[in-house]
Protein backbone atom coordinates (compact mmCIF):
# COMPACT_ATOMS: atom_id res chain seq x y z
CA UNK A 1 0.00 0.00 0.00
CA UNK A 2 1.61 3.12 -1.15
CA UNK A 3 1.96 5.98 1.49
CA UNK A 4 0.39 9.56 1.13
CA UNK A 5 2.60 12.08 0.31
CA UNK A 6 3.15 15.08 2.74
CA UNK A 7 2.32 18.59 0.90
CA UNK A 8 5.15 20.43 -0.60
CA UNK A 9 6.90 23.51 1.06
CA UNK A 10 6.90 25.48 -1.96
CA UNK A 11 3.07 24.93 -2.63
CA UNK A 12 2.78 26.95 0.84
CA UNK A 13 4.82 29.52 -0.04
CA UNK A 14 2.93 30.41 -3.33
CA UNK A 15 -0.54 30.21 -1.61
CA UNK A 16 1.01 32.63 1.06
CA UNK A 17 2.02 35.08 -1.31
CA UNK A 18 -0.95 35.47 -3.52
CA UNK A 19 -3.37 35.98 -0.44
CA UNK A 20 -0.60 38.80 0.45
CA UNK A 21 -1.21 40.42 -2.72
CA UNK A 22 -4.94 39.88 -2.58
CA UNK A 23 -4.41 42.13 0.60
CA UNK A 24 -2.44 44.50 -0.64
CA UNK A 25 -4.73 45.30 -3.50
CA UNK A 26 -7.72 45.17 -1.32
CA UNK A 27 -5.77 47.82 1.06
CA UNK A 28 -5.30 49.88 -2.48
CA UNK A 29 -8.98 49.57 -3.69
CA UNK A 30 -10.20 50.91 -0.23
CA UNK A 31 -7.79 53.83 -0.07
CA UNK A 32 -9.05 54.93 -3.53
CA UNK A 33 -12.33 54.59 -2.98
CA UNK A 34 -12.18 56.88 0.20
CA UNK A 35 -10.05 59.11 -1.33
CA UNK A 36 -13.18 59.96 -4.06
CA UNK A 37 -15.57 59.50 -1.56
CA UNK A 38 -14.07 62.60 0.01
CA UNK A 39 -15.03 65.11 -3.26
CA UNK A 40 -18.43 66.66 -3.47
CA UNK A 41 -20.99 63.12 -4.78
CA UNK A 42 -22.77 65.55 -6.52
CA UNK A 43 -19.78 67.16 -8.31
CA UNK A 44 -18.52 63.32 -9.55
CA UNK A 45 -22.30 61.97 -10.30
CA UNK A 46 -23.35 64.48 -13.10
CA UNK A 47 -22.54 64.27 -16.63
CA UNK A 48 -20.76 67.80 -18.13
CA UNK A 49 -18.85 70.68 -17.26
CA UNK A 50 -19.22 71.43 -12.75
CA UNK A 51 -21.71 73.72 -12.07
CA UNK A 52 -20.72 77.38 -11.00
CA UNK A 53 -22.25 80.06 -8.89
CA UNK A 54 -22.76 83.01 -10.68
CA UNK A 55 -19.11 85.35 -10.60
CA UNK A 56 -15.69 85.15 -10.96
CA UNK A 57 -13.56 82.46 -11.12
CA UNK A 58 -10.21 81.52 -11.28
CA UNK A 59 -9.51 79.83 -14.66
CA UNK A 60 -6.91 77.01 -15.54
CA UNK A 61 -3.36 77.84 -16.37
CA UNK A 62 -2.35 76.78 -19.99
CA UNK A 63 -0.67 73.36 -19.59
CA UNK A 64 -2.26 72.87 -16.30
CA UNK A 65 -3.68 69.34 -16.10
CA UNK A 66 -7.14 68.87 -15.56
CA UNK A 67 -7.41 67.91 -11.89
CA UNK A 68 -4.72 70.55 -10.85
CA UNK A 69 -7.78 73.35 -12.59
CA UNK A 70 -10.27 71.52 -10.63
CA UNK A 71 -9.00 71.80 -7.14
CA UNK A 72 -7.96 75.32 -7.66
CA UNK A 73 -11.50 76.17 -8.87
CA UNK A 74 -12.63 74.04 -5.71
CA UNK A 75 -10.67 76.26 -3.08
CA UNK A 76 -11.03 79.14 -4.81
CA UNK A 77 -15.46 78.40 -3.96
CA UNK A 78 -14.27 76.94 -0.30
CA UNK A 79 -15.44 78.24 2.61
CA UNK A 80 -11.97 77.71 4.51
CA UNK A 81 -11.07 79.76 7.61
CA UNK A 82 -7.90 82.40 6.64
CA UNK A 83 -4.56 81.42 8.02
CA UNK A 84 -4.12 84.45 11.10
CA UNK A 85 -1.11 85.30 8.73
CA UNK A 86 -3.04 86.22 5.40
CA UNK A 87 -4.86 89.03 7.61
CA UNK A 88 -8.32 87.59 7.46
CA UNK A 89 -10.70 87.74 10.28
CA UNK A 90 -10.81 83.89 10.66
CA UNK A 91 -14.20 83.43 8.73
CA UNK A 92 -15.72 83.55 5.04
CA UNK A 93 -17.21 86.85 4.04
CA UNK A 94 -19.18 87.48 1.00
CA UNK A 95 -17.67 88.90 -1.87
CA UNK A 96 -14.35 86.98 -0.70
CA UNK A 97 -13.36 85.91 -4.18
CA UNK A 98 -13.99 89.70 -5.65
CA UNK A 99 -10.84 90.67 -8.70
CA UNK A 100 -7.75 92.48 -7.05
CA UNK A 101 -7.39 96.09 -7.53
CA UNK A 102 -11.60 96.40 -7.44
CA UNK A 103 -12.44 98.25 -3.95
CA UNK A 104 -15.41 96.39 -2.38
CA UNK A 105 -18.34 98.62 -2.30
CA UNK A 106 -20.30 99.65 0.73
CA UNK A 107 -23.55 98.39 1.71
CA UNK A 108 -26.63 100.30 1.85
CA UNK A 109 -28.16 102.23 4.61
CA UNK A 110 -31.53 101.66 5.35
CA UNK A 111 -32.11 104.22 8.35
CA UNK A 112 -29.59 106.53 10.37
CA UNK A 113 -28.42 106.15 13.67
CA UNK A 114 -30.68 107.39 16.37
CA UNK A 115 -29.12 108.84 19.23
CA UNK A 116 -29.43 107.86 23.00
CA UNK A 117 -32.78 109.64 24.81
CA UNK A 118 -31.91 113.21 26.04
CA UNK A 119 -33.20 111.86 29.49
CA UNK A 120 -34.64 109.14 31.17
CA UNK A 121 -38.09 110.84 31.12
CA UNK A 122 -37.94 110.60 27.31
CA UNK A 123 -39.88 113.50 27.38
CA UNK A 124 -40.74 116.56 24.94
CA UNK A 125 -38.77 119.19 27.10
CA UNK A 126 -35.69 117.19 27.62
CA UNK A 127 -35.27 116.56 23.84
CA UNK A 128 -36.31 120.47 22.56
CA UNK A 129 -33.63 121.82 25.28
CA UNK A 130 -31.13 119.56 23.50
CA UNK A 131 -32.02 119.80 20.39
CA UNK A 132 -32.39 123.50 21.23
CA UNK A 133 -28.93 124.18 22.31
CA UNK A 134 -27.43 122.16 19.56
CA UNK A 135 -28.01 124.35 16.97
CA UNK A 136 -27.60 127.44 18.52
CA UNK A 137 -23.92 126.48 19.10
CA UNK A 138 -21.07 126.54 16.92
CA UNK A 139 -19.40 123.72 16.82
CA UNK A 140 -16.01 125.96 14.38
CA UNK A 141 -15.46 129.13 13.87
CA UNK A 142 -15.35 130.93 10.80
CA UNK A 143 -13.73 134.28 10.59
CA UNK A 144 -15.02 135.36 6.79
CA UNK A 145 -18.87 134.74 6.10
CA UNK A 146 -20.87 135.54 3.17
CA UNK A 147 -19.26 137.09 -0.42
CA UNK A 148 -19.78 140.64 0.01
CA UNK A 149 -15.76 140.82 0.14
CA UNK A 150 -15.50 139.05 -3.32
CA UNK A 151 -18.90 141.00 -4.45
CA UNK A 152 -18.29 142.84 -8.32
CA UNK A 153 -21.56 144.09 -8.27
CA UNK A 154 -23.89 146.57 -6.19
CA UNK A 155 -26.08 143.94 -4.89
CA UNK A 156 -25.61 143.22 -1.54
CA UNK A 157 -25.63 139.59 -0.59
CA UNK A 158 -28.90 138.92 2.01
CA UNK A 159 -28.53 137.16 5.14
CA UNK A 160 -29.14 134.71 6.28
CA UNK A 161 -27.46 132.78 3.52
CA UNK A 162 -24.13 132.42 4.62
CA UNK A 163 -20.84 130.88 3.45
CA UNK A 164 -17.45 130.35 5.12
CA UNK A 165 -15.34 132.04 3.13
CA UNK A 166 -11.72 131.48 5.35
CA UNK A 167 -8.91 130.12 3.41
CA UNK A 168 -8.90 126.30 4.49
CA UNK A 169 -11.81 125.38 3.31
CA UNK A 170 -11.10 126.08 -0.02
CA UNK A 171 -14.25 127.41 -1.13
CA UNK A 172 -13.24 131.43 -1.16
CA UNK A 173 -9.82 129.88 -3.42
CA UNK A 174 -12.38 128.52 -5.86
CA UNK A 175 -14.70 131.35 -6.37
CA UNK A 176 -11.24 133.08 -7.10
CA UNK A 177 -10.44 130.63 -10.16
CA UNK A 178 -14.26 130.68 -11.24
CA UNK A 179 -14.52 127.07 -10.56
CA UNK A 180 -17.12 126.54 -8.01
CA UNK A 181 -20.57 125.23 -8.46
CA UNK A 182 -23.51 126.13 -6.37
CA UNK A 183 -26.99 123.66 -6.19
CA UNK A 184 -30.62 125.60 -4.90
CA UNK A 185 -33.07 123.88 -4.08
CA UNK A 186 -36.07 126.22 -3.77
CA UNK A 187 -40.16 126.35 -3.99
CA UNK A 188 -41.21 129.08 -5.76
CA UNK A 189 -39.19 131.48 -3.82
CA UNK A 190 -38.62 134.94 -5.60
CA UNK A 191 -35.17 135.74 -3.34
CA UNK A 192 -32.53 134.88 -5.45
CA UNK A 193 -30.08 137.58 -4.42
CA UNK A 194 -27.40 134.91 -2.66
CA UNK A 195 -27.61 132.80 -6.19
CA UNK A 196 -27.31 136.04 -8.24
CA UNK A 197 -24.51 136.93 -6.10
CA UNK A 198 -22.43 133.44 -6.65
CA UNK A 199 -22.92 133.67 -10.69
CA UNK A 200 -21.91 137.35 -10.45
CA UNK A 201 -19.02 136.04 -8.55
CA UNK A 202 -17.79 133.65 -11.20
CA UNK A 203 -19.59 130.47 -9.78
CA UNK A 204 -21.75 127.92 -11.39
CA UNK A 205 -25.33 128.17 -10.49
CA UNK A 206 -27.79 125.67 -10.71
CA UNK A 207 -31.41 126.51 -9.29
CA UNK A 208 -33.83 124.08 -8.78
CA UNK A 209 -37.05 125.17 -8.88
CA UNK A 210 -40.63 122.93 -10.32
CA UNK A 211 -42.41 126.36 -10.42
CA UNK A 212 -40.36 127.79 -13.59
CA UNK A 213 -41.77 127.47 -16.72
CA UNK A 214 -39.20 125.96 -19.11
CA UNK A 215 -37.12 122.79 -18.16
CA UNK A 216 -33.67 124.69 -18.57
CA UNK A 217 -33.39 128.16 -18.73
CA UNK A 218 -29.92 129.98 -18.46
CA UNK A 219 -30.74 133.27 -16.67
CA UNK A 220 -27.04 134.53 -17.46
CA UNK A 221 -23.56 133.67 -17.99
CA UNK A 222 -22.98 131.45 -14.68
CA UNK A 223 -27.00 130.98 -13.85
CA UNK A 224 -29.38 128.45 -14.38
CA UNK A 225 -33.08 127.50 -13.81
CA UNK A 226 -34.09 123.72 -14.13
CA UNK A 227 -37.73 122.85 -13.87
CA UNK A 228 -36.93 120.24 -11.43
CA UNK A 229 -37.39 119.14 -7.60
CA UNK A 230 -35.22 117.71 -5.59
CA UNK A 231 -36.79 114.50 -3.28
CA UNK A 232 -35.70 111.95 -0.93
CA UNK A 233 -37.14 109.18 -3.73
CA UNK A 234 -37.24 108.71 -7.10
CA UNK A 235 -40.23 108.91 -8.85
CA UNK A 236 -41.79 104.77 -8.80
CA UNK A 237 -40.48 103.03 -12.56
CA UNK A 238 -43.92 102.28 -13.61
CA UNK A 239 -44.48 106.38 -13.17
CA UNK A 240 -40.98 107.13 -14.61
CA UNK A 241 -42.37 104.58 -17.88
CA UNK A 242 -46.26 106.62 -18.21
CA UNK A 243 -43.94 110.27 -17.71
CA UNK A 244 -40.46 110.01 -18.54
CA UNK A 245 -39.79 113.49 -18.18
CA UNK A 246 -41.10 113.88 -14.51
CA UNK A 247 -39.84 116.62 -12.59
CA UNK A 248 -39.06 114.74 -9.47
CA UNK A 249 -35.66 113.65 -8.77
CA UNK A 250 -32.76 112.49 -5.69
CA UNK A 251 -30.29 114.72 -5.62
CA UNK A 252 -27.60 111.75 -6.49
CA UNK A 253 -29.65 110.67 -9.67
CA UNK A 254 -29.76 114.83 -10.44
CA UNK A 255 -25.47 114.31 -10.33
CA UNK A 256 -25.18 111.68 -12.12
CA UNK A 257 -27.83 113.03 -15.18
CA UNK A 258 -26.19 116.23 -15.25
CA UNK A 259 -22.31 114.75 -14.82
CA UNK A 260 -21.27 116.61 -11.61
CA UNK A 261 -19.30 115.01 -9.27
CA UNK A 262 -18.88 117.80 -6.62
CA UNK A 263 -20.69 120.61 -5.11
CA UNK A 264 -18.87 123.36 -3.30
CA UNK A 265 -21.83 124.59 -2.21
CA UNK A 266 -25.98 123.41 -1.10
CA UNK A 267 -28.17 125.43 -0.54
CA UNK A 268 -31.77 124.48 -0.01
CA UNK A 269 -35.22 125.74 1.57
CA UNK A 270 -37.41 122.57 1.06
CA UNK A 271 -40.59 123.87 3.12
CA UNK A 272 -40.31 121.18 5.47
CA UNK A 273 -38.94 118.35 3.31
CA UNK A 274 -35.59 119.23 4.22
CA UNK A 275 -35.61 116.49 6.98
CA UNK A 276 -36.49 113.35 4.40
CA UNK A 277 -33.65 115.26 1.69
CA UNK A 278 -31.41 115.13 4.18
CA UNK A 279 -32.11 111.94 5.72
CA UNK A 280 -31.47 110.91 2.13
CA UNK A 281 -28.20 112.53 1.46
CA UNK A 282 -26.48 110.83 4.85
CA UNK A 283 -27.93 106.95 3.82
CA UNK A 284 -26.76 107.73 -0.19
CA UNK A 285 -23.46 109.17 0.93
CA UNK A 286 -23.80 112.12 -1.05
CA UNK A 287 -22.94 114.03 1.78
CA UNK A 288 -18.95 113.01 0.56
CA UNK A 289 -19.45 115.41 -2.44
CA UNK A 290 -20.84 118.53 -1.11
CA UNK A 291 -18.52 121.15 0.58
CA UNK A 292 -21.00 123.00 2.36
CA UNK A 293 -24.35 122.98 3.42
CA UNK A 294 -26.95 125.82 3.97
CA UNK A 295 -30.19 124.18 4.79
CA UNK A 296 -33.43 126.06 6.37
CA UNK A 297 -35.74 123.64 8.91
CA UNK A 298 -38.79 124.42 10.16
CA UNK A 299 -39.89 122.92 13.52
CA UNK A 300 -43.49 124.07 13.77
CA UNK A 301 -44.36 120.71 12.34
CA UNK A 302 -42.53 116.99 12.46
CA UNK A 303 -42.26 117.72 8.18
CA UNK A 304 -42.96 115.23 5.45
CA UNK A 305 -43.39 111.34 6.20
CA UNK A 306 -41.73 112.16 9.91
CA UNK A 307 -44.40 110.59 12.60
CA UNK A 308 -44.38 109.65 16.40
CA UNK A 309 -44.73 111.06 19.86
CA UNK A 310 -43.04 114.51 19.82
CA UNK A 311 -40.08 113.87 21.80
CA UNK A 312 -39.33 110.68 19.06
CA UNK A 313 -39.74 113.70 16.51
CA UNK A 314 -37.02 115.98 17.68
CA UNK A 315 -35.07 112.86 18.56
CA UNK A 316 -35.03 112.13 15.01
CA UNK A 317 -34.37 115.82 14.01
CA UNK A 318 -30.98 115.85 16.63
CA UNK A 319 -29.99 112.05 15.38
CA UNK A 320 -29.93 113.49 11.78
CA UNK A 321 -27.65 116.42 12.57
CA UNK A 322 -25.49 114.12 14.69
CA UNK A 323 -25.48 111.94 11.54
CA UNK A 324 -23.39 115.48 9.96
CA UNK A 325 -21.49 115.80 12.72
CA UNK A 326 -20.02 112.30 12.16
CA UNK A 327 -19.66 112.86 9.03
CA UNK A 328 -17.19 115.71 9.64
CA UNK A 329 -19.62 118.57 9.00
CA UNK A 330 -19.50 121.49 11.30
CA UNK A 331 -21.95 123.92 11.66
CA UNK A 332 -20.55 127.48 11.54
CA UNK A 333 -23.20 130.04 11.33
CA UNK A 334 -27.08 129.74 13.19
CA UNK A 335 -29.82 132.13 12.01
CA UNK A 336 -32.79 132.36 13.92
CA UNK A 337 -35.78 134.15 11.57
CA UNK A 338 -38.01 135.90 14.64
CA UNK A 339 -40.29 137.13 11.78
CA UNK A 340 -41.92 133.55 11.56
CA UNK A 341 -43.70 132.25 14.21
CA UNK A 342 -42.48 131.24 17.66
CA UNK A 343 -43.99 127.58 17.63
CA UNK A 344 -42.11 124.70 18.72
CA UNK A 345 -44.17 121.34 17.28
CA UNK A 346 -47.17 123.69 17.41
CA UNK A 347 -46.46 124.58 20.93
CA UNK A 348 -44.73 127.87 22.55
CA UNK A 349 -42.20 126.70 24.25
CA UNK A 350 -37.77 127.74 24.86
CA UNK A 351 -38.92 131.01 23.21
CA UNK A 352 -38.27 129.02 20.00
CA UNK A 353 -38.76 130.12 16.59
CA UNK A 354 -40.15 127.70 13.54
CA UNK A 355 -37.74 128.49 11.21
CA UNK A 356 -33.86 128.69 11.72
CA UNK A 357 -31.09 128.47 8.65
CA UNK A 358 -28.16 126.58 9.66
CA UNK A 359 -24.83 126.20 7.63
CA UNK A 360 -21.95 123.69 7.86
CA UNK A 361 -18.92 123.18 6.15
CA UNK A 362 -17.22 119.86 5.46
CA UNK A 363 -13.66 120.22 7.27
CA UNK A 364 -12.35 117.12 4.91
CA UNK A 365 -13.18 119.44 1.81
CA UNK A 366 -10.21 119.65 -0.76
Amino acid sequence: MARERPPRRGCGTLRRCLLGAALLLGLRLCADLRRVGSGSPARSALPGPAWRPPGPHLQPAPGSPRGASRRQVTYVRSGRRAPPGDGGSGTPEPGCCAPRGRPRRKGPRWHIDLQPWAGPAQSLDEEAWRFLRYISTAQIACNHMNTDSLATDSSPTHKPWSVCLDDRFNLAHQIRNKQCRLYSLGLGSDDTHFEVSMANNGCEVHRFDPSVKSAHILESQHLWYHRLSIDWRDPHPAVAAQKPHSNTRKLGSILNEFGHHKIDVLKADLESAEWKVLENLILEDVLERIGQLIFEIHLHWPGFEVSGSDSSVVRFWYSLLKELEQKDFRLFHSYKDLSKPQLFLKKDIFNASSCYTLSWVNTRWK
